[in-house]
């Protein structure tokens, strides 16, 4: 769950994932313009190499930015935006030392292979035809770090602070095979990933021909984003497979809330059980006015399940009237480690496997956002995703297809009452898993 208060919002954590967050990932990619296609036995013009080799010491660190860029893509790519990226390709791969291969693809296009002190990082760049001849458009397509295993990517999310859980899955067999595990038998906060339980359960109903991806309802009542529903109107008309959509691909809130009273609380708390973890499940709206009230909060920690379900119904009234106030993460975390959604990295593995068998919609939905850079999607027959963020609770939940037709599962998530998390850092791990599968 993602609250409006906060600078990033779900939507921005996973359709901008790859616009602004992952620019500080491995692979990354940062572009101004797109880069020419490549011409039949291109020849580059010397100042290719010229400006690749000026690229160096500026992905150092060291001066150069507003002279080897032109003005569009510093406008494109501000000096901040490069700064960050040039320091997490540093802090994955060490310094950057050398051109280590320059391949054109057109006179004033290029593919570089720069080599770095632990790996090297692969681009593309354009340079303006016309004197001097900045850099126009650059793509980082894809980074390698020499020796990378799924152990060392392991150990590197142990060491994060708070509590960090991963579980990677190969999904071959009836069950998830684990690859690699760190604490992935144990309930974790999911943010906003609980709503693939949701989507799990629309798409039982739809198998069992009691609804339809295309039964047309109304939009429930407002939450806060993320999401675009809240700014439509009430009882606006939309299809199942739109709720669902918005649900999963920009994390909707208000198309989560209206899904989940379609499809009935007691369903989807059965479908949330099969993947371990206890009811009820919490609409998006009720979790943020729980979280606000200090007495709701207190009230729902102590109960048990029971107890929350007789809270929830005697509260009904009340939490659906409640003013939700988009700054009220602006502090820091709410209740993150009781008035959440719980569940085990494992389990969640279960969930995507079962989800991909759940047919060609289901799919779909899952690959409209693939939470990564599109130069590792591409490297893969299929990525799905869905991640979930609040101060202190990262989720990140994975599908692929590699492009020989092997399926595995990523899910991890790093907690910390006190909102010490960071999305880049953990996104960045999850990356590195992801590479290594697709080889």
């Amino acid at each position: 769950m993602l609250s409006a208060a906060q600078a990033r919002l779900e939507a921005q954590e996973l359709i901008a994932l790859t616009a602004m967050a992952l620019l500080a990932l491995t692979p990354l990619a940062a572009s101004a313009q797109t880069p020419p296609a490549a011409a039949a036995a291109p020849v580059a013009d010397p100042a290719v190499r010229t400006r690749a080799t000026a690229l160096i010491p500026v992905l150092a660190g060291r001066p150069g930015y507003d002279t080897l860029f032109t003005a569009a893509f510093r406008q494109a790519v501000p000096s901040a935006q490069w700064t960050a990226l040039a320091a997490q390709l540093r802090a994955t791969l060490g310094e950057p030392r050398r051109v280590a291969r320059l391949d054109p693809a057109g006179r004033w296009a290029a593919t570089a292979v720069i080599d770095y002190d632990r790996g090297t990082a692969t681009l593309r760049l354009s340079l303006d035809p016309a004197a001097p001849h900045a850099i126009a458009g650059l793509l980082i397509t894809g980074t390698d770090l020499r020796g990378d295993t799924p152990a060392k990517v392991q150990a590197d999310l142990a060491a994060l602070p708070g509590i960090a859980q991963v579980g990677i899955y190969a999904l071959d067999g009836p069950q998830p095979a684990p690859l690699a595990e760190t604490r992935a038998d144990t309930p974790a906060p999911l943010g906003s990933a609980f709503k693939l339980w949701v989507l799990a359960e629309a798409a039982r109903q739809v198998a069992a021909g009691t609804r339809h991806w295309d039964d047309v309802v109304t939009v429930g009542p407002p939450s806060l984003p993320s999401g675009i529903l809240q700014n439509w109107p009430r009882t606006t008309p939309v299809t199942l497979q739109t709720l669902a959509t918005l649900m999963i691909s920009i994390s909707d809130n208000t198309a989560t809330d209206t899904l989940v009273r379609l499809l009935g609380r007691g369903e989807v708390d059965a479908m949330a059980k099969r993947y371990g973890a206890t009811g009820p499940v919490l609409t998006t709206r009720e979790a943020f006015a729980i979280k606000a009230n200090p007495a709701l909060t207190a009230a729902w920690t102590a109960a048990d399940a029971a107890g929350r379900r007789a809270l929830l119904a005697t509260e009904a009234t009340r939490l659906d009237a409640a003013r939700l106030d988009p700054l009220m993460f602006s502090s820091g975390p709410l209740a993150s480690e009781t008035v959440e959604w719980f569940a085990a990295p494992r389990d969640m593995a279960r969930l995507l496997a079962d989800l991909r068998d759940a047919g060609p919609v289901v799919r779909d939905i899952l690959s409209i956002n693939h939470g990564v850079d599109p130069a590792t999607a591409t490297r893969f027959a299929y990525v799905g995703f869905k991640g979930g963020s609040e101060p202190g609770v990262i989720a990140l939940n994975l599908l692929a297809q590699t492009r020989t037709g092997r399926w595995y599962a990523i899910c991890a998530s790093w907690h910390s009452a006190d909102g010490a998390v960071d999305e880049p850092r953990l996104m960045a791990l999850v990356t590195r898993a992801l590479g290594l599968l697709a080889s």
